[in-house]
């Protein structure tokens, strides 16, 4: 299960924060084995923070990914994960940063979902 958690220093109605989910449930099927059915989305706006000393528009998006040690397809969703909160929000590339965690184990109703390399769920 992929689960990207956005922070954001900017206001974000509820048509902004639609369209953001849905683009990302399209972008994240360039991971390969990840799609928007199983894809967790949220964010936080309005959050206190600055970027270069200033309180300039800004993003800190975490995209934790479960099941792809070899990071295939990351690039291309940096990129589209980029110009999504771009182009829906108006914060500059520059000032978009995104960490990805590899997520080893998990759970989901109860059920442990262990590691194991080149294993691929949700």
């Amino acid at each position: 299960m992929p689960f990207i958690m956005a922070k954001v220093n900017v206001p974000v109605s509820s048509g902004q924060e639609e369209e953001i989910s849905k683009r990302l449930g399209k972008a994240i099927g360039a991971i390969p084995g990840k799609s928007e059915e199983y894809l967790m989305f949220g964010i936080e706006d309005c959050c206190r923070f600055h970027l270069r000393g200033t309180a300039q528009k800004a993003a800190y998006i975490e995209a934790a990914i479960f099941g792809n040690e070899d990071h295939a397809g990351f690039a291309a969703f940096a990129r589209s994960m980029t110009e999504i909160f771009h182009e829906v929000l108006g914060i500059p590339p520059a000032n978009i940063y995104a960490k990805f965690e590899d997520i080893a184990a998990w759970s989901v109703s109860g059920m442990f979902i262990g590691g194991g390399r080149g294993r691929q769920h949700g």
